[in-house]
């Protein structure tokens, strides 16, 4: 996508007040933006998850800027301060510990409550895990599902991998290195261990290693380490293969149902539960009964 420089903003000598969404690097501290670290020595306070990260983050920058916890625990009741300061004109950036906020981190009610009291919310872009991993794992790319973290119980996350085993879509998880075997094994179970995948860590720094494989053979090989790797963990899964119904199953519900309801409630049944056109399914049941007549 091409993008165009603007000449006045670029030069602008003042932040107009706002809540600043500032993107901070997931690993190499190189990938953090001319903008984000202007904004950050423009604002008036800095929101974070933890005030130690992001303090030492600020240091390696040269910058100093009060620093305000906002976290799952504090994130309404921090939201009440920010909306009284945005109100009296100041500046305000939010941050993550890494990364882009808000994506598997704190942030989403505090921008949904600055947008509904009428504050400017401003998003300035950066290093996502999710867009390099994506990047990177050769698996593709115009359709994907963010899921983010999967439940920590096997039946829990073996049910949550159900729901959405038939989307068409590369999947992409996070993953704690902990439970990346366990995550796998029932991955193997619910989605096939035929479908490709990519397991992405440490993106941008020093040991940075991204491996594509079949699953079950990610399944073994992390299940068999002597033990979890270390860092940072996305996993990506490549679509299923779409199951298409052949004529003959549907001309066969369709008789089933229409042994005991009328051609219009047949239709509309069966429709429903094979995810078909209302209409389309309709003229097939129609079809039939005068076919078989």
């Amino acid at each position: 996508m091409q993008g165009s420089q603007d000449d006045e903003s670029s030069k602008q000598a003042t932040l107009p007040p706002a809540l600043y969404v500032v993107a901070t690097p997931i690993g190499h501290l190189g990938d953090m933006s001319l903008r984000a670290l202007w904004t950050l020595s423009q604002v008036d306070a800095v929101l974070c998850e933890d005030t130690r990260v992001t303090g030492g983050l600020l240091h390696h920058y040269g910058l100093k800027k009060p620093l305000l916890s906002c976290h799952d625990h504090n994130e309404a009741s921090r939201s009440l301060e920010v909306m009284a300061r945005l109100a009296a004109g100041e500046r305000l950036a939010l941050v993550s510990d890494a990364g882009t906020p808000l994506i598997s981190d704190p942030g989403f009610r505090l921008v949904r409550a600055c947008r509904q009291a009428g504050h400017a919310v401003i998003a300035l872009p950066g290093a996502s895990a999710v867009l390099t991993a994506l990047a990177s794992s050769g698996l593709p790319t115009d359709r994907f599902l963010f899921v983010g973290f999967l439940p920590v119980k096997t039946k829990a996350r073996q049910q949550a991998l159900k729901e959405i085993a038939d989307v068409q879509a590369t999947l992409v998880f996070y993953e704690s290195a902990q439970r990346l075997a366990a995550t796998l094994t029932d991955m193997v179970a619910v989605l096939s261990g035929t479908r490709r995948a990519t397991i992405a860590r440490e993106l941008t720094k020093l040991h940075e290693d991204v491996v594509t494989a079949p699953l079950a053979e990610l399944a073994a090989r992390y299940g068999e380490a002597d033990a979890p790797p270390k860092g940072e963990i996305v996993i990506l899964v490549e679509a299923g293969e779409e199951q298409m119904l052949s004529d003959e199953a549907i001309d066969q519900a369709l008789r089933e149902a229409l042994k005991t309801l009328s051609v219009r409630d047949a239709a509309a049944s069966v429709a429903a539960a094979l995810g078909l056109k209302k209409t389309a399914t309709y003229q097939k049941a129609l079809n039939l009964v005068e076919n078989d007549a």
